[in-house]
Order: C-alpha cells, then sequence, then structure tokens
C-alpha cells in the first residue's frame, strides 16, 4: 500500500493504517531499534511506543515522507530508552556515535533552535547528496542506524580503515559546508 493511503487510513482513524504500518516498514523499524538497544524485547517495546505516537501524532501531521518520518520517531524513542537504562554507563555506543558526530559542532549552541537545526539538517543532506552511494550508505549506517565499524564492515564488504577514511572525509566536508553557511564548527 502507498504511503499517502495510509496517511489517508490515520486521518480517518482507521486502525488498518497501523496494521499496514507494521507490514510495511516493521522489519525496518524492528532493525533500527534493535541496533541501537540491542535487548529484542526493548526494541519490541520501542516500536509498539512509535506505533501509539505514530497513531497520535497523525492527525494533525501530514508526513511528507512517512519512512523517514517513522524511523525518525523509532531512532528516537530507542535512544530515550537507552537512555533511561543508563546505557550510556554501560558503555553503550550511542554515546560514542553522538560524540562523534557532534565533535562538528563547537558548542552546538547555532544548532540549539530549530531554524538553525533545519538548517544544518539541509546542508547535511545537500552535502551527502554529492559523497557517492557508497560514502552516504556508510555515513548513514554509521549517524543514522548507530552502527558499529565492525557491523558497517560486514555489511558493506569494506575494511575498517576505509570505512574510517570515509567518515573522516565526509565529515570534513559536512564541517566545511556548515562552517560556509555560517554555522559554528
Amino acid at each position: 500500500m502507498k504511503d499517502e493511503r495510509i496517511i489517508e487510513l490515520f486521518f480517518a482513524r482507521d486502525e488498518q493504517a497501523l496494521a499496514e504500518v507494521e507490514k510495511k516498514y516493521g522489519a525496518l523499524c524492528h532493525f533500527i531499534a534493535l541496533s541501537i538497544l540491542t535487548v529484542r524485547e526493548d526494541a519490541e517495546e520501542c516500536v509498539s511506543d512509535v506505533l501509539l505516537a505514530l497513531w497520535n501524532a497523525v492527525p494533525p501531521e501530514r508526513p511528507k515522507d512517512l519512512r523517514a518520518y517513522i524511523c525518525k520517531m523509532v531512532r528516537n524513542r530507542a535512544r530515550e530508552i537507552s537512555r533511561n537504562e543508563n546505557a550510556w554507563k554501560r558503555g553503550g555506543r550511542t554515546a560514542v556515535v553522538g560524540e562523534e558526530f557532534l565533535s562538528l559542532v563547537e558548542d552546538g549552541s547555532d544548532l540549539a533552535s530549530g531554524y538553525e537545526a533545519r538548517r544544518a539538517g539541509e546542508i547535511i543532506s545537500r552535502v551527502l547528496a554529492k559523497v557517492g552511494r557508497t560514502n552516504k550508505d556508510i555515513f548513514i549506517l554509521r549517524y543514522w542506524m548507530g552502527l558499529s565499524l565492525a557491523e558497517i564492515s560486514a555489511q558493506t564488504g569494506f575494511g575498517e580503515s576505509k570505512i574510517k577514511v570515509s567518515l573522516h572525509r565526509t565529515r570534513n566536508k559536512i564541517a566545511a559546508e556548515l562552517k560556509k553557511e555560517g554555522i559554528t564548527v
């Protein structure tokens, strides 16, 4: 079923919308949640929470890209669950990934406002569109999906050193573009 039809089901308050989301995006949602939480039961709870949140958010929201909207909800909820369970203190990789990526921004103050955050997101998307499919995929696997270098290596077949170089170069390109656009890096 097309995303537009699923959104219409939400607006009609038809519970079939949730079943269609689960059918179409369930595996992806579970993958994202599990990559952050690592415990299957926590990932299942996360996806259930997101389905409820989605039901409550649509309407009034009308996502332009339902897949991206749901993935972002899952990622944010999984991180929230992870924080609540003190995963950071136990060496959870989400903290490392977040710190690594946020090292692009000196103090984060320019990204505090919603406008600046959206602007930075647009710049990052623009840079990722230019870096090539392989580099973009590696970047997304690391910073969106939260995978470790070893997991990215297993999934792509590239060595960890090639992945590190790719991430480093992509971060530098993003940092240069952010600086050029006036966002402190």
